[in-house]
């Protein structure tokens, strides 16, 4: 049975996979991915032979790894983590046509998780995940999400939340959630989370309206329990202070 692993590198630095991930990463021939998480890793792992597509690319990708898998070790490598907006579900599809090939899935840090590291604690409570990016999805489902989550006083983490071609969707939805939310709810954001360049800001719900952001920035809308503590953005738990 060949081996292929489809491996969540986390946000970015080295220093933040998993101990998992980088044995794994360690043991294979050939590594493939999008050409901006590979050129993450190419100094840390000069010795492996490379897969690399650009974006749009995933089925290509995925079929090339799958290739690959039938007589050498390999690894897909995903940011964040491999399951979460990641190849392993399309991997894992795919490869019903590839019985020799098994695929096992190594979990990696997801944007909502690091990113929220980086803020404080704005996932403290129950909390929903929802991408912007309607390249796959329809834009009027991710509005019934986007209203849902916030009807329901969830915290949200936002994924994608603006391209070059949707630069008014982070501002589209911050109208949706102020139908449910008020304009002061505690927010944030977090560019290029585990990465040069890395920056965070806490602000309302108003301001996140009119920030700037793209592919690389993940967004942290709080709910009615969210706060603004020591600079840190906070959605407690519920445990009683004494």
């Amino acid at each position: 049975m060949a081996d292929l692993y489809v491996v969540g590198t986390g946000p970015g630095e080295y220093e933040k996979m998993t101990m998992e991930a980088r044995d794994v990463l360690s043991a294979c021939e050939v590594i493939a991915g999008y050409k901006v998480y590979v050129e993450l890793l190419r100094q840390h792992f000069p010795d492996k032979e490379y897969i690399v597509t650009g974006m749009t690319e995933e089925t290509k990708r995925c079929r090339l790894a799958l290739e690959a898998a039938e007589s050498r070790r390999t690894a897909m490598v995903c940011s964040g983590d491999a399951g979460v907006y990641g190849m392993a579900g399309l991997l894992l599809e795919m490869g019903q046509d590839y019985p020799q090939v098994d695929i096992q899935v190594v979990a990696g840090v997801t944007a909502a998780l690091s990113g929220s590291a980086v803020l404080g604690a704005p996932l403290g409570n129950d909390f929903a995940v929802i991408s912007l990016s309607d390249l796959l999805t329809p834009w009027d489902k991710i509005q019934l999400r986007l209203k849902n989550a916030a009807a329901s006083d969830f915290a949200i983490c936002l994924y994608n939340p603006a391209s070059s071609k949707r630069r008014d969707y982070l501002k589209r939805a911050c109208g949706l959630i102020m139908e449910y939310q008020p304009p002061d709810t505690v927010c944030g954001y977090v560019k290029n989370i585990g990465r040069k360049g890395q920056e965070q800001r806490i602000l309302t719900l108003r301001e996140l309206a009119e920030a700037e952001a793209d592919m690389f920035t993940t967004v942290f809308v709080g709910n009615s329990q969210t706060r603004c503590i020591g600079g840190r953005m906070v959605t407690p738990r519920g445990y009683k202070l004494k």
